[in-house]
């Protein structure tokens, strides 16, 4: 049993750890919350059970490969899609006082994925002294859809899903000293949009002084990379074309509709978006108040946290081609090692940054966008790849150089800041 500012919390004892999970963080954005900032939760009426994954937000069912064999063939991952989906999960070990936190953002191109996939799992960091946090936020349509009447409605619109994601940020740093952790050790990270959304944290004024340390991986970078830079008024324009699909002449037309007619409509709005979008349009927004400017205009300006950050990519990462031949060659491998020398030549502390080369075992596919997410989060049992003794030991190696920086902001092992001076590269590998 946890006291929280919202309420009592009870949670499934496992011994030395105990799982909190479908915590929620905001009231559901359902209704009149459609399309609007998250709010804080209602108070919990008795005892909450935090006992399962709570529904994850609208989104396509399945994947291709190689995430769909891998992640997504998960029975509980086809669990109920709601616009109710600001949870959050905590693995919490016993028995300690000011733990560093771990905060999970999830990965999908802002469209897809859930804080509950079977890949992720907090065990691992518990057994090492950290408390894992991960988190749902609301996607596609549901999350970052701006619009002229949203926008004349409450000064600006879109980044609900980034807005979501500091309520739940928020949240862990008010209540996570009565789990055992210390909100002044809070340390962002997540991989591909979870990246990028980490990149817009740590850049972003609202976040204030909540995280401590942030680890980006495979969507963090300067100069080349994942990040577009679009205006409110771009992302107005594609805002429209749903209200047109959605043959509604006003906001309130629009919030009357059920979610199941809304999610009728994106496939349809998807398609005429997507002839004049260029990359991920329905994604975080330059508004004024969630960023002020572009991703590596802000870093240009020194607009970025100075707090300890890691960053890296996979050898078959996303813009790479069979043609690239050497690691400088492949985009989010440079952008990783300019995001750290950006930061040195502000005057701030150089990343450490990495290459995950491990060609995974039981097809061809490589060292693919989100092959680390295994080996980082120690969930090798979860997956039907015939892994090696040396799989394993890659593991439990790469689990505490994450926990290690979570702890002191060093990874330790020999892994060294990249640097003009000295460019060092950590390679991870059997």
């Amino acid at each position: 049993m946890v006291e929280t500012k919202y309420g009592k919390l009870e949670g499934a004892d496992h011994g030395w750890y105990t799982a909190y999970l479908g915590v929620p963080y905001a009231k559901a954005p359902v209704g009149e919350l459609r399309w609007k900032a998250p709010e804080e939760p209602d108070l919990y009426d008795g005892v909450l059970q935090a006992l399962d994954f709570q529904a994850k937000s609208w989104q396509r069912e399945g994947s291709s490969p190689p995430w769909d064999k891998d992640f997504y063939d998960d029975p509980a991952f086809s669990r109920k899609l709601s616009e109710d989906c600001l949870y959050l999960n905590i693995w919490a070990p016993k028995n300690v006082e000011k733990a560093p936190v771990a905060f999970w953002i999830h990965g999908g191109a802002f469209m897809g994925g859930s804080g509950g996939e079977k890949e992720f799992d907090g065990t691992a960091y518990a057994r090492r002294g950290v408390i894992f946090v991960s988190i749902q936020y609301r996607l596609g349509i549901f999350g970052f859809l701006a619009h002229p009447w949203l926008t004349e409605e409450a000064g600006t619109s879109g980044n609900y899903g980034m807005l979501d994601q500091i309520a739940a940020l928020k949240w862990v740093y008010e209540n996570i000293a009565a789990f055992g952790g210390d909100p002044d050790n809070i340390t962002v990270f997540g991989q591909s949009a979870g990246a990028m959304s980490t990149q817009t944290l740590i850049e972003s004024p609202l976040t204030e002084h909540m995280i401590a340390k942030a680890i980006l991986q495979s969507g963090g970078s300067y100069g080349i990379g994942l990040h577009s830079d679009r205006t409110l008024k771009e992302a107005e324009g594609y805002g429209l074309l749903l209200s047109e699909v959605l043959n509604a002449g006003s906001l309130e037309e629009m919030r009357a509709k059920t979610a199941e007619e809304i999610w009728e409509a994106n496939g349809p709005f998807m398609a005429k978006a997507m002839e004049k979008a260029r990359g991920l349009f329905l994604a975080p927004i330059i508004d004024g108040k969630l960023l002020t400017g572009g991703y590596y205009e802000l870093m240009d300006k020194g607009e970025i946290k100075d707090i300890p950050m890691m960053v890296g990519s996979t050898k078959d990462d996303i813009m790479v081609s069979p043609e690239m031949k050497t690691p400088e060659e492949r985009p989010l491998y440079r952008g990783s090692i300019a995001f750290s020398q950006k930061l040195e030549e502000l005057g701030r502390r150089p990343a450490y940054v990495y290459d995950f080369v491990r060609d995974l075992p039981g097809d061809e596919q490589g060292a693919w966008h989100s092959a680390e997410l295994w080996f980082m989060m120690g969930t090798l049992d979860r997956c039907w790849r015939p892994w090696t003794p040396e799989d394993y030991a890659l593991s439990a190696r790469m689990m505490d150089l994450w926990t290690n920086f979570m702890k002191t902001g060093d990874p330790g092992n020999g892994w060294r800041p990249c640097t003009k001076e000295d460019p060092y590269v950590q390679t991870l590998d059997i």
